[in-house]
């Protein structure tokens, strides 16, 4: 049965602006610039401001009462123009036929870019010089194909040899891989074709010259006691191998030479370093501090004119006309709603990051990370009066340049620890007096968990050993017996 019935609930909606508010704020500098590019392509009634306009829109900004009004006389001339060039099919502007932005004084900058051969590309050419026949050599190209970037052959030879026989049509068998196999790890860089890391290591030591004793050992200790070395069981590789702590000592040292990722060193030079682009940059004036926002692209864009003016022809009877003043409105409105969005943007990263200034001042005085507040985004939240979503949106993925160092904002961040006396203190700072006790322990006798639990207590951080073993793990610290030393 049917039934109609009212009803009030509250339900919280956003706007498509409000949206898009948000989905701008998460976003860095670079992915931003990105997102402006995107929003010109799409929308023919936004353009980029040329430099002048740059200046003269930031001018009124920071002087609001300035005279900022355009004479009529100007604006008519401006009309007569606009006019001319629209109804003027043959009309270039000068500009765009030619180029003179260039000078004799100018340095000549240019970026080489090194024209180089991919990693498998380097072991093809360097086995044509091998004495291998047709057959060995096609072989050894399916092989190279199945070499990772780190140098490795993850797959092993009999699984090779069946997709060589059914995809290749060329009947093989293991037997015949291995001695194929074999020549492939005598190129270079050494190491290369290794099934594991103990092989990886052993084929750079068996490389070297064999007359060095510390050579010697360590070719035995890798391998006869492999698992014992990876597990710094040091006692028993030197009962297994019947050496002094010299000799182990000696051998390791040749061992931590070895490049345990030889493919690395053959890099083809695609992959670039990564360029972080801060965000914010925190300026320090003889203890005045401000923040600064890197790019406000806001005052870069621009409405249309030729848009704006399609809207005042609307009073137009002709139905061509009323159809393209249309849609020129619902373009010019999107546009004024992206820069309008933008601008929001801007306003709130740069009331979040002063916010957070005020908050560790301490700290972005000289960096001192003992300086380090609790601080939370409920902090930051309460004090701007934004939600913790958009607080969480403006920490992620921002970089913050200070005099110091460039650096995650949401490193600042840190939940608070409560010392014995009372005073509360950022986890930071535990983690730092963590780390400075490892780094100045006995390497020959490290701290387990339960002794740095001890020290941190008569340093008044009482913990638990499961929270110093979080601690431990989460600053990339391995366990005691990992850190032993000889």
């Amino acid at each position: 049965m049917l039934r109609q019935s009212l009803q009030q609930k509250q339900q919280l909606k956003l706007t498509p602006q409000q949206m898009l508010v948000q989905k701008l704020v998460q976003l860095p500098v670079t992915s931003i610039e990105q997102r402006i590019k995107e929003e010109i392509e799409n929308n023919p009634a936004l353009e980029e401001a040329v430099e002048a306009e740059w200046d003269a829109k930031d001018e009124q900004e920071i002087n609001a009462e300035g005279d900022t009004e355009t004479t009529s006389e100007s604006r008519d001339e401006y009309d007569d123009a606009a006019e001319f060039m629209e109804e003027s099919d043959e009309y270039v502007p000068a500009y765009k036929l030619s180029v003179n932005n260039t000078s004799p004084d100018d340095e000549n900058r240019e970026m080489p870019v090194a024209a180089t051969n991919s990693f498998q590309d380097s072991l093809s050419t360097q086995l044509g010089l091998r004495n291998l026949n047709e057959r060995q050599i096609m072989l050894a190209d399916y092989i190279i194909g199945n070499i990772d970037d780190d140098g490795y052959l993850r797959r092993d030879l009999y699984s090779i040899a069946n997709d060589i026989t059914f995809l290749q049509n060329i009947l093989t068998d293991e037997n015949e891989l291995i001695p194929i196999l074999e020549a492939i790890q005598e190129l270079d860089p050494v190491g290369v074709g290794a099934r594991d890391l103990q092989e990886c290591l052993l084929l750079q030591l068996k490389r070297k010259a064999k007359k060095n004793t510390a050579i010697h050992v360590a070719i035995e200790i890798l391998e006869k006691g492999f698992d014992e070395f990876s597990k710094k069981n040091y006692e028993k590789l030197k009962e297994l191998i019947h050496i002094n702590d010299a000799e182990l000592k000696n051998a390791i040292a040749e061992i931590v030479k070895l490049d345990p990722k030889p493919g690395l060193a053959y890099s083809d030079g695609t992959a670039s370093a990564e360029q972080i682009t801060p965000d914010f940059v925190v300026n320090n004036w003889n203890g005045k501090l401000d923040v600064q926002l890197i790019s406000r692209n806001s005052s870069k864009l621009r409405l249309s004119p030729v848009y704006e003016e399609m809207i005042e022809r609307k009073a137009g009877k002709d139905k061509l006309q009323k159809e393209a003043a249309s849609f020129a409105r619902q373009r010019i409105d999107d546009a004024k709603g992206f820069i309008s969005a933008l601008e929001q943007r801007e306003q709130t990263l740069q009331n979040v990051m002063e916010t957070i200034l005020k908050y560790q001042q301490d700290y972005f005085q000289d960096g001192d990370e003992s300086k380090l507040k609790p601080m939370l985004l409920k902090n930051i939240a309460e004090a701007t009066g934004l939600d913790i979503s958009t607080i969480s949106r403006v920490v992620n993925s921002k970089y913050v340049q200070t005099q110091f160092g460039t650096f995650l904002l949401k490193k600042l961040f840190s939940e608070a620890f409560q010392k014995e006396s009372g005073e509360e203190v950022s986890v930071k700072e535990v983690k730092n007096i963590l780390k400075e006790l490892i780094e100045n322990e006995d390497k020959k006798s490290p701290l387990n968990d339960e002794a740095l639990v001890e020290l941190l207590e008569g340093k008044g951080y009482k913990l638990a050993r499961r929270t110093v073993a979080k601690y431990r793990e989460q600053l990339g610290l391995p366990v005691a017996r990992m850190r032993k030393e000889i």
